[in-house]
């Protein structure tokens, strides 16, 4: 669990903030955040635009001071250290390179300002160089290089100097998809071999998923939850975290039934639904059920009694190559959207076409039901709860 205010620094911990606040005025950029980063991970704050996770990645560097709470490194308070003391190193998305240097020179200069010499620094560039697969290019100009290259200069100019925590600020924002999906990889494996804390912010899903180790998803100067990749994907502790990480189909209605961790939704004009319940579920209250398009299954005929199911019309079929997109038409106001993996091995396949008419299901389990005031969706635009950091075990 994250820590809190009373807690001992434990050793483990790289980083940890501490009913952390950060106002701008009238702003409230961060909201009393406690949140724990441990040694040798690599951590993602994910969020919208606005979340507050770049201020959080400033606090920690030292290029602003919390206006309220604690933060630690290594278990050391840093609420007066200014940011060239603190060990940690930051990579931008503008990467910040000395156009007038050579790409080996960009790369030893923290070291020179530090006073080392220069068979050293130089020694040290070139080894750091090599690692980031940059070997040949010690006397090139930052104008010579490209995106993905240029990149990992910083990088290499940022993990020269050994720092406890590197700092990434959506360092891969700038390039191609193609590039950012290589960089994506190259960045994981040099994080495990070097085995520095990575603090990665972004506002990705894909990306935070595919390359951290546990991420921290943010809305409004709070964290919202902070778990592994699977368990914020598959197990979501707020409805604004489902519907932020992927693209979830959502119903909203009144609750008919609650019974076994499960709860019966009435849905205008489509029926009813239901879903495992995430929350103080009661009879009577609104609530909003959410279930993922990979989850969703489409029949010609009657699922099992013991699915929860409507139905409707294909709207619109989307090959993707190896998967397809059904947008089934329930009602005049509600849509379904539903993933099918295509079968690449050529056998018999189901398919649907658009205008037929379609049994739209899932299991109970597969389905989340959140009550109507556990938070905001992604689309709404007011928060109805306090903020609260939820975190899974482990």
């Amino acid at each position: 669990m994250s820590a809190g205010p009373g807690d001992a620094a434990r050793p483990s911990a790289a980083i940890e903030l501490r009913g952390v606040s950060k106002r701008f005025e009238q702003v409230v950029a961060l909201d009393r955040v406690d949140l724990s980063v441990r040694k040798g991970e690599f951590f993602s704050l994910l969020g919208p635009s606005g979340c507050g996770k770049s201020t959080t990645l400033n606090l920690i560097g030292g290029f602003e001071t919390a206006t309220s709470g604690t933060l630690l490194i290594d278990g050391k308070p840093m609420g007066d250290t200014p940011a060239h003391l603190r060990p940690v190193n930051t990579v931008f998305q503008s990467y910040a390179l000395f156009p007038h240097m050579s790409v080996i020179e960009n790369v030893e200069f923290g070291l020179r300002m530090k006073g080392v010499p220069a068979p050293e620094r130089r020694r040290a560039a070139a080894e750091m160089l090599h690692l980031v697969s940059l070997d040949g290019m010690e006397d090139r100009r930052p104008r010579q290089l490209s995106g993905g290259q240029r990149q990992r200069v910083a990088l290499a100019r940022a993990l020269v100097n050994h720092p406890a925590v590197l700092l990434l600020d959506e360092p891969l924002g700038a390039l191609d998809l193609k590039l950012r999906k290589h960089m994506q990889t190259e960045l994981s494996r040099l994080q495990r071999k070097v085995g520095i804390t990575f603090v990665y912010v972004t506002h990705d899903q894909e990306e935070a998923l595919a390359m951290s180790d546990r991420i921290a998803v943010m809305d409004r100067g709070c964290v919202l939850q902070v778990g592994t990749p699977t368990e914020i994907y598959a197990e979501p502790a707020d409805p604004f975290v489902m519907e932020f990480i992927g693209s979830p189909n959502v119903f909203r209605g009144r609750i008919e039934a609650v019974a076994g961790g499960g709860a019966e939704i009435a849905v205008d004009e489509i029926g009813r639904v239901r879903g495992r319940m995430i929350g103080d579920i009661r009879p009577g209250g609104q609530a909003t059920v959410m279930v993922r398009p990979e989850r969703v299954r489409l029949s010609a005929t009657p699922p099992p009694a013991s699915a929860s199911q409507v139905t409707g019309r294909v709207a619109k079929v989307a090959n993707l190559g190896f998967i397809t997109h059904y947008f089934v038409r329930l009602s005049e106001r509600q849509d379904a959207l539903a993933y099918r993996l295509n079968d690449v091995d050529g056998g018999a396949e189901i398919r649907f076409d658009e205008g037929q008419q379609v049994h739209v299901w899932w299991d109970e389990g597969d389905a989340r039901v959140f009550p109507a005031d556990a938070g905001r969706s992604a689309s709404a635009s007011i928060r109805t709860r306090a903020c609260e950091t939820r975190e899974r075990p482990g």
